[in-house]
C-alpha cells in the first residue's frame, strides 16, 4: 500500500510560483504512476499531471501545459509539481495519487477511476 501527503500549497498572487510535493510511504511507489488532481468548490475533481514509473513520460491537462511540471525523486519516494505563472483560476485543492497497478513503466493513467490511493490534499489559493 501506498500512504500519500502533499504539502507546499498556499495563498499566492496571480503570477507567482508555488512548488507542491507529495511524499509516499510504502513499498510500491517506485513501481506507482503518480498523478496530480484538483479539484475547485462545486467542481468535479479533474486530472492537472501525471508521470510514469520511471519519469520518462508526462502529460498535463490542457489548462496548465506549459506552466507546470510534474517531476518525481524515485530514491526519495516523492512527486512534485512545479506551478508558475498561476492563474486565480488554479485555486483548488490539490492531491496527489498512486496507480499502483500498472505492469507498463511507460504508462500515463489520466482518469480519477485508475488511481487507487490518495492524499489528503493541500490548498492552493491564488488572487488577482
Amino acid at each position: 500500500q501506498v500512504q500519500l501527503v502533499e504539502s507546499g500549497g498556499g495563498l499566492v498572487q496571480a503570477g507567482d510560483s508555488l512548488r507542491l510535493s507529495c511524499a509516499a510511504s510504502g513499498r510500491t511507489f517506485s513501481r506507482s504512476i503518480m498523478g496530480w488532481f484538483r479539484q475547485a468548490p462545486g467542481k468535479e475533481r479533474e486530472f492537472v499531471a501525471a508521470i510514469s514509473r520511471n519519469g520518462g513520460r508526462t502529460d498535463y491537462a490542457d489548462s496548465v501545459k506549459g506552466r507546470f511540471t510534474i517531476s518525481r525523486d524515485n530514491t526519495e519516494n516523492t512527486v512534485y509539481l512545479q506551478m508558475n505563472s498561476l492563474k486565480p483560476e488554479d485555486t483548488a485543492v490539490y492531491y496527489c495519487a498512486a496507480d499502483v497497478n500498472s505492469p507498463f513503466a511507460w504508462q500515463i493513467t489520466r482518469t480519477t477511476n485508475g488511481y487507487d490511493y490518495w492524499g489528503q490534499g493541500t490548498q492552493v489559493t491564488v488572487s488577482s
